[in-house]
């Protein structure tokens, strides 16, 4: 099939394409592939410069796969679609390309570099594009980071290479920044403090979509929540709403 004739997702027509992006960062009509497995099927969505928005759904709903088509990971296929970011094409880049432009994915895995240690991580990440926090800052704003400076990256707690993590994507001058499950495997107290660190970038006006399946807690956070189903946008509202809709929340989150 080719890509032009790809179906769109049913109620959500696909956008007309005007050669620029209303908002700040959009996704138009995208349609990904695993292979031959249909993962992202016709998603629309835009964001506004500094809103939170949490990305939700169940287990293969196709919210990782959408975070890394934004990102331009190699897989999944991206077949079909636009993505824009500050009136900027993402959709024909290569994932330094989108990178160099400002968009920075903190994986479920954290990619920590072995060998390394929690400085040198952060100065890699400084090395590889324009600068954005420096050290001192970054210190300031995860001290645990500063005590283990020294410490290699990957024998740091779950929670602490979380932190390295997030500081590492802070180090570059980004305008995307997009996490994958945050929280995944952490002791409350150290959701806690992630939440913490998240909250302070939240008030930095840094345009965020956060994939996570503590939902209520991503929820809290955001102003916005998008809701995927079988590789589709089923809602596409405020944060409180969901919170607020009990039957909502039950059919597509199962909470």
């Amino acid at each position: 099939m080719s890509t032009e004739n790809r179906p769109h997702a049913p109620g959500t027509p696909a956008i007309q394409r005007t050669g620029s992006a209303p908002a700040f960062f959009s996704c138009w009509d995208l349609h990904s592939y695993y292979g031959e497995s249909y993962i992202v099927q016709g998603v629309n969505f835009d964001i506004r410069e500094g809103e939170i928005v949490a990305l939700l759904g169940r287990n293969g709903a196709g919210k990782t796969s959408t975070l890394r088509s934004i990102a331009r990971a190699t897989e999944p296929e991206m077949r079909h679609g636009e993505i824009w970011l500050d009136h900027k094409p993402l959709h024909n880049m290569k994932a330094y390309e989108a990178a160099q432009l400002g968009v920075s994915l903190v994986p479920e895995d954290r990619c920590i570099i072995a060998g390394l240690t929690v400085e040198e991580n952060l100065e890699l990440a400084q090395i590889e594009g324009p600068i954005g926090w420096s050290l001192e800052r970054i210190y300031e704003s995860f001290p645990r980071l500063g005590e283990r400076r020294t410490q290699d990256g990957v024998t740091l707690s779950g929670g602490e290479q979380q932190m390295l993590a997030v500081a590492r994507a802070l180090a570059r001058d980004i305008k995307l920044l997009l996490l994958d499950e945050p929280y995944e495997g952490l002791a409350p107290v150290i959701v806690q403090e992630i939440e913490r660190i998240l909250e302070s970038i939240k008030s930095l006006g840094i345009t965020t979509v956060i994939v996570e399946q503590n939902a209520i807690a991503a929820l809290h956070l955001a102003d916005r929540a998008l809701i995927l189903d079988m590789g589709q946008i089923v809602f596409d509202g405020t944060a409180q709403e969901v919170l607020d809709n009990e039957e909502l929340r039950q059919q597509y989150l199962a909470i």
